[in-house]
């Protein structure tokens, strides 16, 4: 996975966990006695073999800056870092804050164009969760696919918080809909159950499939 960069997007305002969020941005709310939401997408990239990344940073992002500073120090030799990347502003006009993902991910262009670069994996700073990204790139290579999205089934109340993807048999992404409120548009992006539990995931009845927010692209 050494020509994976990974961009963790780390400017979440986090309003909803307001006190927590009240003097620091989402990824840097404390998690156990040590950690930080940030931890969890960065391990699971450490963990997959994958070293190099870029934390995207915006809102209150002082101890969140403090805390990657401290905790992620590579040694010269293997040729990891975690890079902190702040919203600036530039000589490009409109170039300040992120205005969402895409912006953010648009405004750090420059620092893809490495040579050892192919694949950039956008991973959410905020989310908690446990995966093996080698997983993923294996399906990407697999089906050669330009964009893969990571999935999870999803209730149908718990739908109308996410996006929702269709797929067809071969796992091509056909529809999406985002933050479905009623079963009739449920029912437009709806997966057969069979389908998600022949890609080894149990479905539980589950008929419809989440974006987790995680996206592998090819970088060309």
């Amino acid at each position: 996975m050494r020509d994976v960069i990974a961009l963790v997007l780390g400017g979440g305002r986090g309003t909803r966990l307001f006190p927590l969020t009240g003097y620091r941005s989402k990824p840097a709310v404390p998690l156990g006695t040590k950690y930080r939401l940030i931890d969890i997408p960065l391990s699971n990239c450490i963990n997959s073999g994958i070293n190099r990344a870029y934390v995207l940073t915006q809102f209150m992002s002082v101890s969140l800056h403090r805390h990657v500073r401290q905790t992620y120090r590579f040694d010269q030799f293997n040729g990891g870092f975690v890079e902190l990347l702040a919203a600036q502003e530039t000589m490009d006009a409109g170039s300040d804050w992120y205005e969402g993902t895409a912006d953010a991910v648009r405004k750090n262009l420059k620092y893809l164009e490495q040579p050892w670069i192919k694949y950039v994996l956008i991973l959410s700073g905020d989310q908690l969760y446990r995966m093996d990204y080698n997983s993923m790139m294996k399906t990407h290579l697999d089906t050669q696919a330009e964009v893969t999205i990571a999935g999870l089934p999803c209730t149908r109340e718990q739908a109308k918080a996410f996006g929702i993807m269709r797929f067809d048999d071969t796992g091509r992404i056909e529809g999406f809909l985002e933050k479905p409120q009623t079963d009739e548009e449920m029912d437009l992006v709806k997966t057969d159950p069979a389908w998600i539990d022949s890609r080894g995931i149990p479905s539980q009845g589950r008929d419809l499939v989440a974006s987790m927010g995680i996206y592998l692209f090819n970088r060309d």
